[in-house]
């Protein structure tokens, strides 16, 4: 048991969180610089999540460290937590005036398909029909489909993107080969879950933290206990080494993923 978790159980709020803060504070804004870039947001997003994680003596992590079983490693879980409050807290601040700014470089059909899909949260099917009801009475599905991946391309690349992919509500469109795909989908989600199952803690861990969570190799170190990034890089290459291996034994090819 980690010493943050064994005062928080003494009922010592106050030096549970001095523990805690001092163990997992490099973590913390290495999960909120995942979407945010200035300082200042940074900043304030780092006090939303103190103050969120602090409230009622530490309601969150009590209720964490009480389940007799624990479905995710508690960095993982933290970082799940502290994305969950970035996102919340730029929703609540700037949501729709950051959505807005975004579309202004897109040409105007796709503007209008952003504003329908991100702004107003409308479905593939109503956007289309809307577009076909206004501006576009020619637009065809197909060439409507091509349109929705060029604007959910254009408008989710790099860290703002992580933040708009969070904040709209739609799943990017299928490809054609996605469709022909679809049918096997949850067979194949259930063999990655299984050969996911196969990693130790620490190897599952360090695949989450880097590859998903896409933290920074020195600040997964310093939660999984490896002693530099190269020890990350050597510790997820095997992991997705050993991944691999195994769905090829199952079946599954690359592209089936």
């Amino acid at each position: 048991m980690e010493d943050w978790a064994a005062e928080l159980q003494q009922a010592r709020p106050d030096a549970a969180w001095d523990l805690f803060v001092g163990r997992y504070r490099r973590l913390i804004f290495a999960a909120i610089r995942h979407y945010a870039q200035d300082y200042d947001d940074v900043m304030d997003v780092f006090a939303r999540v103190c103050e969120a994680l602090r409230e009622d003596d530490l309601r969150r992590l009590r209720v964490y460290v009480r389940q007799s079983e624990h479905r995710a490693r508690f960095s993982t879980w933290l970082v799940t937590v502290v994305r969950h409050l970035t996102v919340d807290w730029f929703r609540q601040r700037d949501g729709r005036r950051r959505l807005s700014a975004v579309a202004e470089g897109l040409p105007p059909l796709r503007r209008r398909i952003f504003e329908h899909v991100f702004l107003e949260h409308k479905s593939h099917v109503e956007t289309f029909e809307l577009l076909r009801a206004g501006e576009a009475p020619a637009l065809t599905f197909r060439q409507f489909l091509a349109e929705l991946r060029l604007t959910y391309k254009a408008v989710t690349d790099g860290r703002r993107g992580r933040l708009l992919r969070e904040l709209g509500t739609a799943p990017p469109p299928e490809t054609e080969s996605d469709a022909a795909t679809g049918a096997a989908a949850p067979e194949t989600r259930a063999e990655l879950e299984r050969a996911l199952d196969s990693l130790t803690a620490e190897d599952r861990a360090a695949v989450q933290l880097y590859v998903i969570d896409e933290l920074p190799a020195e600040a997964v170190a310093k939660v999984v206990g490896l002693p530099n990034a190269k020890a990350v890089y050597n510790r997820v290459y095997r992991a997705l080494a050993a991944l691999r291996e195994r769905l090829e034994q199952a079946g599954l090819r690359r592209e089936d993923l």
